[in-house]
């Protein structure tokens, strides 16, 4: 295996989950700025390693694996993050959802690519909207303080509810998709 420029970034990315929590907690006003500028990092190494990956060639097994996994630590951590300090039932819930969902469906693309019918489970533009919506929802629950007269806290919140809804609906799409093949008594 050799480590190109896409992965490294994908490393850095995994990297950047202890300095994420430890700024979470950090006892000064502006923490939040803090923490939400390494989020906006990582989201932006996410989109920068798979551009550069299509861009110069450089898409290795090893990536394909490694980016999803990478998305669902930061994203898990953020959400278990938020719950905490946003104690709230729609955040809780919020939370369940996007995680269960995440978990969900990784076992479901791995079963579907064991019995090699992977493609259906694939990406759909429902799960891309709700990875949008989801991100920038993160971002603003992050820094959670009003900018001028923007309500930070609640338009992220609302922006999470329609994540959540996505990601049911998302689900509920690749569940369907795999649907002929989980009915089978055995498996492919």
């Amino acid at each position: 295996m050799q480590l190109n420029l896409p992965t490294l970034l994908t490393l850095l990315r995994i990297a950047l989950i202890p300095v994420f929590v430890g700024a979470f907690f950090l006892p000064f006003r502006s923490a939040n700025v803090l923490c939400t500028a390494l989020f906006g990092l990582a989201a932006l190494t996410d989109w920068l390693d798979g551009y550069l990956a299509r861009r110069l060639g450089q898409i290795s097994a090893f990536g394909a694996f490694l980016d999803p996994v990478a998305d669902k630590l930061m994203v898990a951590t953020a959400l278990v993050l938020l719950v905490q300090t946003i104690a709230t039932p729609l955040m809780a819930v919020a939370a369940v959802i996007i995680i269960g969902r995440e978990i969900a469906i990784s076992a479901l693309r791995e079963w579907m690519a064991q019995i090699g019918d992977r493609s259906r489970v694939a990406v759909s533009m429902v799960g891309k909207t709700k990875t949008t919506a989801q991100m920038v929802a993160l971002l603003l629950l992050l820094y959670r303080e009003p900018l001028g007269f923007f309500p930070t806290l609640e338009v992220g919140l609302g922006l999470l509810l329609i994540a959540a809804v996505l990601t049911l609906w998302s689900m509920f799409h690749y569940l369907a998709a795999a649907w002929p093949a989980l009915q089978q008594d055995t498996p492919p």
